[in-house]
């Protein structure tokens, strides 16, 4: 492989955007009908939809009522026909949740009804009773799912799985409300209630378009209170736990390296790259910090923290942050110069016993102070701080547990929402809105997938990480999710107290520490991490009962000093791994001015190759379920600098930037369809590619865009699915023409009475369809196959799929169109030829290219 030395040429133009539907494969429904006695059926749920509704005794005024509809076991409801979109006050579907029967999963679907409109639902179930003798009942696709309906309580808006719900009425403890909005004072009602009945909230409030988010310290009786006597709640939601991330392992003293190592420091300018550590603060003064971190960078999310810290972690993640591997250059002889510098806000207060409070709302007004401060920098968020996902209560575990890992939480939408590009409105000093009516400013995201806390020493540790789902907020769409992989397993040099202690985890496998995807529901729910970094590994003791991670396990960083103390210690872990990948995030934002965030996550991963142990089980599999388990467990493996930055002569690396209008609709009609997709015709080294011929070849692309999340669990399909938009890649086959290829992808390119080509998936593709169509907002895959065939593959398109814009007029924003960027390399290993020259050559007379 040839050295690294040349830039990525970023494609210069744009794409062809040409009309477009999405084949379909037709299918439809299983056929299978309604068995039972429709009339029958129909009229007992018009009794049970009349009692629902009845005002019981002595119960508050309300201006409307929550009404619960139940499914038949193992089957979902008609969601979209529970929630009327017309204008005015209308029954509004609140939440949705799965409960645990001794016949199977029930889905529980509240709908909230104004006084004005119980008439709604009523006539719809008696035109059903009418019309239950005819071939086809009059709105049979709503009533046959409903196997009862009754009046709803606080516990039909618990949308976490059945066994986290308190057991106990009289426990005090802190909830997560969801109001939904109304007429704009529903939080004002509720905070009313709240200072009547002597109850406690947070310290902030979270505001999403449809969602206001409060923590509410309370009883599950006193919260019935409010149920009872507000019509604003909408779902309850689990506050998770932050994570102790707080231990410091001991470390050499070695000032006078570090003296050394500062006289050949370069530090980047002060118009450079940052990147902004959201964590316990950072120590400013530390002579390897100190002239790459300004005073006026160092922020607190609270004007009523202190500012200097006071614990050691922030300061440990800027060593890593600054330099990634800090031991490199702490050994090395010559010039260190850097490209990017440092922020740092303070995320959580230094007092550990603080009440609960929204993390979503402290995230937003983190972010907010570094861009007051410097707006226009190019920056990247870094978070090592994660929460756990609280587990079901002992005793109470329930199938739906497992398949909660992946959903959103305020915490992950609020990070969605920030990378988006919302605004953020925080005028009232305890209310932040994430305003979606103004201009969007993308932001990049590098978190932490959280780790296991308490590895066993005789557990198969990737068994172990498989079982273990990543921590909130990283199973954010948007996000850079990082884990951890073993760089070292050698325990010469330990010290004399780990005698005997033996590395768990082999050189290049998962960190013991590190948490994974593979549980998460993959209809549904990203892949994560997206690639895994350095993070250390963990020994075990010679009888297994002791695990710890001596320093040379650890890596190499700046320390928190106090008096008397050195300035290095070691660290590692996810926190430490994600440190290093902001690292290289902030030097691709200096080496290429200008990009996108969309574009250097992209990178990133697209950087990524998987250590041997890990290629070793790739290699080992054929299925392609088995293979996207492999990358729920190791994303697509550690991000290389080198291969971030440069491409080489003989590995080809494009960069484009586009734009995509995803829907339209005919007129007035609130049910959108897909609009236009992209055709990419990249410069393409043809000659170069045919001249090799059999020779082997791959190919790389990877899609990175942004999507607005939809919060709120209301069963997240239809016009309620996560993500407001999904776009997709398709590549030409060597056989292919341009137009046939773009007949085969999109409907109306064909012309009439022509047999629409193959929808199969291509061979050669590593993951193919498993991938490339599975949700989260980045897709990369790996083709594989012979040079000649690769000429004719320069041709690719980018068309959107589903998501709730589609369906939700008023909250579409196609128009305003959606950035997204595409990263495509190819390399031959096999083979030395020049394959980036007579690319460039193509673009060099439009483009200017300086790294």
């Amino acid at each position: 492989m040839a050295e690294r030395d040349r830039p990525h040429i970023v494609v210069p133009g744009l794409p062809r955007s040409e009309p477009f539907t999405i084949p379909t494969g037709g299918g439809g429904t299983d056929g299978s009908g309604f068995s039972g006695d429709r009339g029958g059926h129909g009229s007992a749920l018009v009794q049970q939809y009349e009692a629902a509704l009845a005002t019981p005794v002595d119960a508050p005024e309300v201006s409307g009522a929550y009404i619960s509809f139940l499914s038949f076991p193992g089957l979902e409801l008609a969601l979209e026909s529970l929630d009327v979109q017309r204008s005015g006050e209308q029954p509004e579907l609140v939440a949705v949740r799965e409960a645990d029967t001794v016949d199977g999963p029930v889905q529980v679907a509240t709908v909230y009804i104004p006084d004005g409109k119980k008439e709604y639902f009523l006539k719809k179930l008696t035109q059903y009773v009418e019309s239950s003798g005819e071939d086809k009942a009059r709105n049979a696709a709503l009533v046959d799912g409903i196997q009862s309906i009754r009046r709803a309580t606080i516990r039909e808006l618990w949308t976490e799985s059945d066994g986290t719900y308190p057991t106990d009425s009289s426990e005090t403890r802190w909830w997560e409300v969801w109001l939904r909005k109304r007429d704009g004072n529903e939080l004002g009602r509720f905070t009313e209630f709240v200072a009547a009945h002597g109850l406690r909230t947070s310290d902030h409030y979270l505001g999403f378009g449809e969602r206001t988010v409060v923590l509410l310290y309370a009883t599950a009786d006193q919260l019935a209170d409010a149920f009872h006597t507000l019509d604003d709640i909408g779902e309850l939601r689990q506050p998770h736990a932050v994570a102790s991330f707080l231990t410091e392992l001991p470390a050499a003293e070695q000032a006078e390296w570090v003296e050394e190592l500062r006289q050949r420091l370069r530090p980047a300018s002060a118009g450079a790259p940052v990147v902004c550590i959201l964590d316990t603060g950072v120590q400013d003064g530390h002579p390897l910090l100190a002239d790459s971190i300004a005073a006026p960078d160092l922020h607190v999310a609270d004007p009523s923290w202190q500012l200097p810290p006071v614990h050691g972690h922030g300061t440990e993640m800027a060593g890593l942050a600054l330099y990634g591997d800090l031991h490199g250059a702490v050994l090395d002889s010559g010039v260190v110069e850097l490209r990017h510098r440092l922020e740092s806000v303070k995320f959580l207060p230094d007092r550990g016993d603080n009440d609960r409070d929204l993390y979503g709302a402290i995230t937003a007004r983190a972010v907010d102070q570094p861009e007051i401060q410097a707006v226009d920098r190019p920056r990247v968020f870094m978070l090592a701080v994660t929460a756990q996902r609280l587990r079901p209560v002992a005793g109470q575990e329930d199938s739906t547990a497992v398949l909660e890992a992946g959903k959103p939480t305020s915490w992950s939408a609020s990070i969605d929402a920030l990378a988006f590009g919302r605004a953020i409105d925080d005028t009232d000093p305890k209310f932040t809105y994430l305003d979606r009516d103004e201009p969007r400013r993308p932001r990049l995201f590098v978190i932490s997938a959280g780790n296991v806390r308490d590895v066993v020493g005789t557990d198969d540790h990737l068994s172990r990480s498989d079982l273990e789902p990543v921590e909130d907020p990283s199973q954010s769409w948007n996000a850079l999710t990082v884990g951890a992989y073993s760089a070292h397993d050698d325990m010469s040099g330990a010290p004399a107290g780990f005698a005997g202690y033996q590395p768990i985890a082999p050189r290049g496998e998962l960190s013991p520490v590190s948490r994974t995807s593979v549980l998460f529901d993959r209809k549904k729910w990203p892949f994560k991490p997206d690639v895994v970094a350095d993070g250390g590994n963990v020994a075990a003791s010679p009888d297994k009962t002791d695990v710890d991670t001596p320093p040379n396990l650890a890596l190499l960083t700046t320390r928190f000093r106090t008096l008397g103390e050195g300035f290095l210690t070691t660290t590692r872990d996810t926190s430490a791994a994600t440190a290093s990948v902001a690292a290289i995030a902030a030097d691709i934002y200096a080496a290429y001015p200008g990009l996108r965030p969309e574009t250097v996550r992209a990178l990133i991963v697209h950087s990524a190759e998987w250590t041997d142990p890990m290629r070793a089980r790739f290699d080992a599999e054929s299925s392609k379920t088995a293979l996207t388990s492999l990358l729920r467990r190791y994303g697509m493996g550690v991000p290389d600098s080198d291969r971030a930055l440069y491409s080489a002569t003989d590995a080809l690396t494009l960069v484009a930037e586009a734009r995509i209008h995803p829907y339209q609709r005919d007129g007035s009609s609130s049910a959108g369809k897909t609009r236009e997709m992209s055709l990419h015709e990249l410069p393409w080294p043809i000659e170069q590619l045919e001249a090799l011929g059999a020779a082997k070849v791959r190919m790389r692309v990877t899609l990175s865009y942004f999507i607005e999340p939809n919060p709120s669990s209301r069963g997240w399909t239809g016009r309620y699915i996560y993500p407001s938009h999904g776009l997709r890649f398709a590549t030409r086959r060597p056989e292919e023409s341009v137009d046939s290829f773009r007949q085969r992808i999109n409907t109306r390119a064909r012309i009439d009475g022509e047999k629409p080509p193959s929808l199969d998936t291509e061979a050669g593709w590593l993951f193919g369809s498993n991938q490339q169509q599975a949700a989260g907002s980045l897709h990369t895959d790996i083709w594989s196959g012979t040079a000649a065939a690769l000429a004719s593959k320069g041709a690719i398109a980018v068309y959107p799929v589903a998501g709730w814009w589609k369906n939700r007029a008023k909250d579409d924003q196609s128009d305003q169109g959606i950035d997204y960027s595409l990263i495509v390399s190819i390399e031959s290993p096999e083979v030395d030829v020049d394959l980036w020259t007579p690319v460039y050559q193509q673009v060099q007379p439009t483009i200017d290219i300086t790294t």
